[in-house]
Protein backbone atom coordinates (compact mmCIF):
# COMPACT_ATOMS: atom_id res chain seq x y z
CA UNK A 1 0.00 0.00 0.00
CA UNK A 2 0.65 3.28 -0.56
CA UNK A 3 -0.12 6.86 0.33
CA UNK A 4 0.46 9.88 -1.56
CA UNK A 5 0.86 12.86 1.30
CA UNK A 6 -0.24 16.56 0.43
CA UNK A 7 2.34 19.36 -0.16
CA UNK A 8 0.55 20.94 2.75
CA UNK A 9 1.58 18.64 5.17
CA UNK A 10 3.56 19.32 8.40
CA UNK A 11 6.46 17.26 9.37
CA UNK A 12 5.01 17.16 12.62
CA UNK A 13 1.60 16.05 11.08
CA UNK A 14 3.75 13.30 8.97
CA UNK A 15 5.63 12.01 11.86
CA UNK A 16 2.77 11.40 13.45
CA UNK A 17 0.57 9.49 10.96
CA UNK A 18 3.85 7.38 10.16
CA UNK A 19 3.98 6.49 13.83
CA UNK A 20 0.57 5.55 13.56
CA UNK A 21 1.27 3.25 10.76
CA UNK A 22 4.20 1.63 13.00
CA UNK A 23 1.76 1.00 15.56
CA UNK A 24 0.19 -1.24 13.74
CA UNK A 25 3.06 -3.72 12.69
CA UNK A 26 3.91 -2.01 9.10
CA UNK A 27 7.24 -0.69 7.71
CA UNK A 28 7.29 2.10 6.42
CA UNK A 29 9.25 4.19 3.53
CA UNK A 30 9.39 7.30 3.54
CA UNK A 31 10.54 8.84 -0.11
CA UNK A 32 10.60 12.74 -0.17
CA UNK A 33 10.48 14.08 -3.85
CA UNK A 34 10.50 17.67 -5.03
CA UNK A 35 6.61 18.05 -5.41
CA UNK A 36 5.51 15.13 -2.66
CA UNK A 37 6.20 12.37 -0.29
CA UNK A 38 5.25 8.95 -0.70
CA UNK A 39 5.44 6.57 2.23
CA UNK A 40 5.06 3.10 1.33
CA UNK A 41 3.85 0.16 3.75
CA UNK A 42 5.17 -3.07 3.34
CA UNK A 43 3.51 -6.00 5.90
CA UNK A 44 -0.05 -7.12 6.58
CA UNK A 45 -2.08 -4.13 5.21
CA UNK A 46 -5.42 -5.39 5.26
CA UNK A 47 -6.07 -4.20 8.31
CA UNK A 48 -5.80 -0.91 7.11
CA UNK A 49 -9.29 0.58 6.25
CA UNK A 50 -7.85 2.45 2.86
CA UNK A 51 -10.95 4.41 3.08
CA UNK A 52 -10.13 5.77 6.30
CA UNK A 53 -6.39 6.42 5.45
CA UNK A 54 -8.07 8.77 2.14
CA UNK A 55 -9.93 10.38 4.23
CA UNK A 56 -7.31 12.07 6.37
CA UNK A 57 -6.54 15.97 5.57
CA UNK A 58 -2.88 15.19 4.83
CA UNK A 59 -2.88 12.48 2.51
CA UNK A 60 -3.81 12.88 -1.22
CA UNK A 61 -4.72 9.67 -2.28
CA UNK A 62 -3.66 6.39 -0.62
CA UNK A 63 -4.01 2.72 -2.62
CA UNK A 64 -2.91 -0.84 -2.82
CA UNK A 65 -0.05 -2.25 -4.93
CA UNK A 66 -1.12 -5.41 -6.39
CA UNK A 67 2.10 -6.25 -7.63
CA UNK A 68 4.68 -8.86 -5.25
CA UNK A 69 7.53 -6.48 -5.69
CA UNK A 70 6.90 -3.91 -3.14
CA UNK A 71 9.94 -1.96 -1.91
CA UNK A 72 11.85 -2.12 -5.18
CA UNK A 73 8.29 -0.52 -7.40
CA UNK A 74 8.42 2.54 -8.47
CA UNK A 75 4.87 2.90 -7.12
CA UNK A 76 6.89 3.17 -4.03
CA UNK A 77 9.80 5.15 -4.67
CA UNK A 78 8.74 7.59 -8.05
CA UNK A 79 12.11 8.81 -8.16
CA UNK A 80 15.23 6.82 -9.73
CA UNK A 81 17.36 5.64 -6.96
CA UNK A 82 21.17 6.51 -7.38
CA UNK A 83 23.90 4.55 -6.06
CA UNK A 84 27.13 6.25 -5.17
CA UNK A 85 29.61 3.66 -5.43
CA UNK A 86 33.30 4.66 -4.02
CA UNK A 87 32.00 8.50 -6.01
CA UNK A 88 30.61 6.47 -9.16
CA UNK A 89 27.11 7.14 -9.27
CA UNK A 90 24.66 4.85 -10.93
CA UNK A 91 21.42 5.97 -12.01
CA UNK A 92 19.30 9.51 -12.10
CA UNK A 93 21.21 9.97 -15.04
CA UNK A 94 24.32 9.50 -14.11
CA UNK A 95 25.98 6.29 -16.72
CA UNK A 96 28.31 3.63 -15.55
CA UNK A 97 30.58 1.69 -17.71
CA UNK A 98 32.02 -1.21 -16.04
CA UNK A 99 34.64 -2.94 -17.87
CA UNK A 100 37.55 -5.54 -17.15
CA UNK A 101 38.18 -9.39 -17.66
CA UNK A 102 35.53 -12.39 -17.11
CA UNK A 103 38.68 -13.89 -15.07
CA UNK A 104 41.08 -12.56 -13.22
CA UNK A 105 44.11 -14.73 -14.51
CA UNK A 106 47.38 -12.77 -12.97
CA UNK A 107 48.28 -9.84 -11.12
CA UNK A 108 50.14 -8.55 -14.67
CA UNK A 109 47.10 -9.04 -16.82
CA UNK A 110 44.70 -7.12 -14.47
CA UNK A 111 46.38 -4.56 -13.69
CA UNK A 112 47.21 -4.09 -17.95
CA UNK A 113 43.56 -4.27 -18.53
CA UNK A 114 42.92 -1.94 -15.45
CA UNK A 115 44.86 0.86 -16.52
CA UNK A 116 43.83 0.23 -20.38
CA UNK A 117 39.79 0.32 -19.19
CA UNK A 118 40.19 3.00 -17.24
CA UNK A 119 41.89 5.10 -20.27
CA UNK A 120 39.23 4.55 -22.40
CA UNK A 121 36.62 5.79 -20.10
CA UNK A 122 35.71 2.58 -17.64
CA UNK A 123 34.35 3.87 -14.65
CA UNK A 124 34.52 0.61 -12.37
CA UNK A 125 36.89 -2.46 -12.58
CA UNK A 126 35.23 -5.77 -13.09
CA UNK A 127 37.20 -9.52 -12.87
CA UNK A 128 35.98 -12.61 -11.85
CA UNK A 129 38.11 -14.29 -8.83
CA UNK A 130 34.92 -17.11 -8.20
CA UNK A 131 33.90 -18.48 -11.20
CA UNK A 132 30.86 -20.69 -11.94
CA UNK A 133 31.10 -22.69 -14.87
CA UNK A 134 29.19 -25.06 -16.60
CA UNK A 135 31.69 -28.16 -16.89
CA UNK A 136 33.51 -28.89 -13.57
CA UNK A 137 36.70 -29.41 -15.55
CA UNK A 138 37.09 -25.63 -16.25
CA UNK A 139 39.29 -22.75 -15.03
CA UNK A 140 36.99 -21.68 -11.90
CA UNK A 141 39.20 -18.65 -11.10
CA UNK A 142 41.87 -18.27 -8.46
CA UNK A 143 39.49 -17.57 -5.40
CA UNK A 144 40.86 -15.60 -2.64
CA UNK A 145 44.27 -14.75 -4.55
CA UNK A 146 42.26 -13.52 -7.30
CA UNK A 147 40.14 -11.21 -4.80
CA UNK A 148 43.76 -10.25 -3.75
CA UNK A 149 45.15 -9.13 -7.30
CA UNK A 150 41.79 -7.25 -7.91
CA UNK A 151 42.14 -5.09 -4.90
CA UNK A 152 45.64 -4.92 -5.99
CA UNK A 153 44.46 -3.02 -9.78
CA UNK A 154 42.00 -1.22 -7.60
CA UNK A 155 44.98 0.69 -5.15
CA UNK A 156 46.94 1.34 -8.56
CA UNK A 157 43.91 2.56 -10.87
CA UNK A 158 41.41 3.85 -8.12
CA UNK A 159 38.58 2.48 -10.04
CA UNK A 160 35.76 0.49 -8.07
CA UNK A 161 35.40 -3.60 -8.32
CA UNK A 162 32.70 -5.43 -8.69
CA UNK A 163 33.15 -9.47 -8.64
CA UNK A 164 30.79 -12.17 -7.95
CA UNK A 165 30.31 -14.05 -4.92
CA UNK A 166 28.88 -17.57 -5.24
CA UNK A 167 28.44 -18.73 -1.57
CA UNK A 168 27.65 -16.42 1.43
CA UNK A 169 30.11 -18.12 3.61
CA UNK A 170 32.55 -15.63 0.94
CA UNK A 171 31.40 -12.43 2.61
CA UNK A 172 34.18 -12.12 4.61
CA UNK A 173 36.33 -12.25 1.77
CA UNK A 174 34.20 -9.22 0.46
CA UNK A 175 34.57 -6.77 2.85
CA UNK A 176 36.64 -4.32 0.53
CA UNK A 177 34.85 -5.23 -2.82
CA UNK A 178 32.80 -2.64 -3.91
CA UNK A 179 29.93 -4.17 -5.77
CA UNK A 180 29.24 -7.46 -5.30
CA UNK A 181 27.92 -9.18 -8.33
CA UNK A 182 25.34 -12.08 -7.72
CA UNK A 183 25.56 -13.61 -11.20
CA UNK A 184 22.63 -15.52 -13.32
CA UNK A 185 22.82 -18.91 -12.18
CA UNK A 186 22.25 -17.17 -8.43
CA UNK A 187 19.32 -14.80 -8.83
CA UNK A 188 17.52 -16.98 -7.02
CA UNK A 189 19.84 -18.19 -4.49
CA UNK A 190 17.71 -16.66 -1.73
CA UNK A 191 19.30 -17.40 1.33
CA UNK A 192 22.35 -15.88 -0.49
CA UNK A 193 20.63 -12.98 -1.64
CA UNK A 194 19.37 -12.68 2.21
CA UNK A 195 22.67 -12.54 3.39
CA UNK A 196 23.11 -10.14 0.85
CA UNK A 197 20.68 -7.80 2.06
CA UNK A 198 22.15 -7.87 5.87
CA UNK A 199 24.92 -5.97 4.67
CA UNK A 200 25.69 -2.33 3.23
CA UNK A 201 27.24 -3.35 0.08
CA UNK A 202 25.97 -2.40 -3.57
CA UNK A 203 24.56 -5.38 -5.38
CA UNK A 204 25.04 -6.02 -9.02
CA UNK A 205 21.96 -8.56 -9.65
CA UNK A 206 21.82 -9.96 -12.71
CA UNK A 207 18.61 -11.47 -14.60
CA UNK A 208 18.48 -15.39 -14.19
CA UNK A 209 19.18 -17.76 -17.54
CA UNK A 210 15.52 -17.75 -18.34
CA UNK A 211 13.42 -15.66 -15.70
CA UNK A 212 10.68 -13.38 -16.26
CA UNK A 213 10.58 -9.92 -15.42
CA UNK A 214 8.49 -10.23 -12.48
CA UNK A 215 11.14 -12.84 -10.97
CA UNK A 216 13.58 -10.69 -11.06
CA UNK A 217 12.42 -8.05 -9.28
CA UNK A 218 11.11 -10.38 -6.55
CA UNK A 219 14.82 -11.45 -6.37
CA UNK A 220 15.78 -7.97 -5.82
CA UNK A 221 12.67 -7.98 -3.03
CA UNK A 222 14.45 -10.31 -0.99
CA UNK A 223 17.46 -8.01 -0.87
CA UNK A 224 15.95 -5.11 0.07
CA UNK A 225 13.25 -6.78 2.52
CA UNK A 226 16.45 -7.00 5.05
CA UNK A 227 17.41 -3.79 4.58
CA UNK A 228 19.31 -3.32 1.89
CA UNK A 229 18.01 -1.15 -0.83
CA UNK A 230 21.71 -0.48 -2.96
CA UNK A 231 20.82 -2.66 -5.77
CA UNK A 232 21.79 -2.15 -9.82
CA UNK A 233 19.64 -4.43 -11.92
CA UNK A 234 21.44 -6.15 -15.12
CA UNK A 235 20.29 -7.75 -18.31
CA UNK A 236 21.91 -9.83 -19.64
CA UNK A 237 20.16 -11.73 -22.25
CA UNK A 238 18.13 -15.12 -21.47
CA UNK A 239 17.68 -18.05 -22.93
CA UNK A 240 15.13 -18.63 -25.92
CA UNK A 241 14.84 -21.54 -28.74
CA UNK A 242 17.86 -19.29 -31.11
CA UNK A 243 21.09 -21.12 -30.70
CA UNK A 244 23.20 -18.25 -32.85
CA UNK A 245 24.06 -16.25 -29.88
CA UNK A 246 25.01 -17.11 -26.22
CA UNK A 247 21.87 -15.70 -25.06
CA UNK A 248 18.81 -13.71 -26.24
CA UNK A 249 19.48 -9.78 -25.20
CA UNK A 250 15.94 -8.96 -24.11
CA UNK A 251 16.48 -4.82 -24.93
CA UNK A 252 12.71 -4.93 -24.09
CA UNK A 253 13.59 -5.72 -20.63
CA UNK A 254 15.71 -2.12 -20.11
CA UNK A 255 12.53 0.36 -20.27
CA UNK A 256 10.02 -2.26 -18.61
CA UNK A 257 12.38 -2.33 -15.57
CA UNK A 258 12.59 1.11 -15.63
CA UNK A 259 9.22 2.20 -15.94
CA UNK A 260 8.48 -0.78 -13.26
CA UNK A 261 11.24 0.02 -10.74
CA UNK A 262 13.29 2.86 -9.49
CA UNK A 263 16.46 0.77 -9.02
CA UNK A 264 18.90 1.40 -11.75
CA UNK A 265 19.23 -0.69 -14.82
CA UNK A 266 22.63 -1.72 -16.90
CA UNK A 267 23.10 -4.08 -19.29
CA UNK A 268 25.75 -6.80 -20.54
CA UNK A 269 26.16 -7.05 -24.27
CA UNK A 270 29.28 -9.56 -23.68
CA UNK A 271 27.27 -12.52 -21.76
CA UNK A 272 24.50 -11.39 -23.65
CA UNK A 273 25.43 -11.99 -27.13
CA UNK A 274 28.57 -14.40 -26.74
CA UNK A 275 30.33 -13.06 -29.38
CA UNK A 276 32.90 -9.66 -29.34
CA UNK A 277 32.01 -8.49 -33.11
CA UNK A 278 28.12 -7.93 -31.98
CA UNK A 279 28.85 -6.06 -28.55
CA UNK A 280 29.55 -2.95 -30.57
CA UNK A 281 25.61 -3.03 -31.60
CA UNK A 282 24.51 -4.85 -28.78
CA UNK A 283 26.24 -1.79 -26.52
CA UNK A 284 24.65 1.04 -28.45
CA UNK A 285 20.91 -0.32 -28.38
CA UNK A 286 21.41 -0.73 -24.78
CA UNK A 287 22.34 3.01 -24.24
CA UNK A 288 19.36 3.92 -27.00
CA UNK A 289 17.00 2.05 -25.05
CA UNK A 290 18.11 4.39 -21.90
CA UNK A 291 19.83 1.38 -19.39
CA UNK A 292 22.03 3.27 -16.75
CA UNK A 293 24.80 1.91 -17.78
CA UNK A 294 27.17 -0.95 -19.24
CA UNK A 295 28.98 -4.32 -17.77
CA UNK A 296 32.05 -5.35 -20.26
CA UNK A 297 34.55 -7.57 -20.57
CA UNK A 298 37.67 -6.92 -22.01
CA UNK A 299 40.89 -8.90 -22.08
CA UNK A 300 44.37 -7.88 -23.04
CA UNK A 301 44.80 -10.91 -25.36
CA UNK A 302 41.16 -12.56 -26.03
CA UNK A 303 42.22 -15.28 -27.97
CA UNK A 304 44.67 -16.67 -24.87
CA UNK A 305 41.87 -15.76 -22.45
CA UNK A 306 41.28 -18.89 -19.64
CA UNK A 307 37.05 -18.06 -20.07
CA UNK A 308 35.13 -16.50 -22.25
CA UNK A 309 37.72 -14.68 -24.64
CA UNK A 310 35.04 -14.88 -27.27
CA UNK A 311 33.50 -12.52 -26.63
CA UNK A 312 35.90 -10.73 -25.02
CA UNK A 313 36.98 -7.36 -26.59
CA UNK A 314 40.68 -5.95 -26.49
CA UNK A 315 41.17 -2.53 -24.84
CA UNK A 316 41.21 -0.91 -28.60
CA UNK A 317 37.88 -2.27 -29.07
CA UNK A 318 36.34 -1.35 -26.26
CA UNK A 319 37.65 2.31 -26.77
CA UNK A 320 35.59 2.16 -29.70
CA UNK A 321 32.43 1.29 -28.05
CA UNK A 322 32.92 4.14 -25.39
CA UNK A 323 32.99 6.34 -28.31
CA UNK A 324 29.92 5.04 -30.56
CA UNK A 325 28.34 4.49 -26.63
CA UNK A 326 28.89 8.14 -25.97
CA UNK A 327 27.51 9.38 -29.43
CA UNK A 328 24.18 7.22 -28.55
CA UNK A 329 23.79 9.03 -25.56
CA UNK A 330 24.36 12.92 -26.61
CA UNK A 331 21.34 12.24 -28.83
CA UNK A 332 19.08 10.81 -26.91
CA UNK A 333 19.60 12.67 -24.21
Amino acid sequence: MIAVIKNSATADQIEHLVDWLKEQSLDVHISKGADYTVLGLVGDTTKIDIDLLNNLAIVETAKRVSEPFKQCNRKFHPEDTVIDVGGVKVGGGNFCLIAGPCSIESEEQIIEVAKAVKKAGATMLRGGAFKPRTSPYDFQGLKADGLELLLEAKKVTGMPIVTEIMNPNHLPLFEEVDVIQVGARNMQNFELLKELGKTNKTILLKRGLANTIKEFLMSAEYIMSEGNSNIILCERGIRTYETYTRNTMDISAIPVLQELTHLPVIADPSHATGKSRLVLPMAMASAAAGADGLMIEVHNDPAKALCDGAQSLTPEEFAGVVNKVNDVRKVIL
